[in-house]
């Protein structure tokens, strides 16, 4: 876990009921990891959490995949901005859940989209859905693609604690799927795209599950 690795911190209280607050790492050493003051996903405001505050931290690691582990509030400190130190996990307390790059979203995402060797006019479109590894988009009928071509695309994600994160990634079309009766769409798979360009849609996928699972418990 480097530092600038972004935290989700779950914090159970009374009656069972659950607040997700979002936070940074901004330094560590041996024994302890240094956040900067959660904020919390509902109200976007910042929490100084109390002392012996315990909760369950997720975060995505270099490899993409989700990481869990259950740590606590030890103490306030100021490393030239309020801090908190959590306690650090041993290696083998953390646990990795899932790839996340191949999880994949039903969502509709702002997309502009242009032909690398100039082929047509740039159009904007919405995504079908989206993930780690690709996209899918939705076809205007004057959209005059084929399977194999080469697009640079721009999306607009719009994030929980940030209003918008702009992401730019190259993308080869894999399939395109003709419909006569509904929208038609094109299977787009990433094949160039920085690691935070990545790391930005990933954490957007994992932002609107658990969005999806909110409603399906409410």
């Amino acid at each position: 876990m480097k530092i600038g690795t972004i935290l989700t911190l779950e914090v159970r209280q009374l009656g069972n009921n659950i607040q997700k607050y979002r936070c940074k790492v901004i330094e560590k050493n041996e024994n302890y990891l240094f956040i900067d003051y959660p904020v919390n996903e509902q109200t976007k405001k910042s929490a100084i959490l109390p002392k012996e505050t315990y909760f369950l931290a997720t975060y995505i690691g270099n490899d993409q995949s989700v990481y869990s582990f259950r740590s606590h509030i030890v103490t306030k400190i100021n490393l030239n901005i309020p801090a908190l130190a959590i306690s650090l996990p041993e290696k083998n307390k953390i646990t990795r859940i899932q790839r996340r790059q191949f999880v994949r979203v039903d969502t509709a995402v702002d997309v502009s989209i242009h032909s690398t060797e100039k082929l047509f006019t740039p159009f904007a479109t919405v995504t079908a859905d989206i993930s780690g590894g690709g996209l899918s988009v939705i076809l205007p009928n004057t959209a005059k693609l084929s399977v194999g071509s080469i697009l640079d695309l721009w999306l607009v994600l719009p994030m929980q604690l940030k209003d918008y994160q702009y992401v730019f990634a190259q993308t080869e079309i894999i399939r395109i799927n003709v419909s006569e009766t509904s929208v038609s769409t094109a299977s787009l798979k990433f094949v160039s795209i920085t690691r935070q360009a990545r790391q930005h849609i990933i954490q957007y996928c994992f932002e609107k599950q658990r969005e999806a699972r909110k409603k399906e418990m409410s």
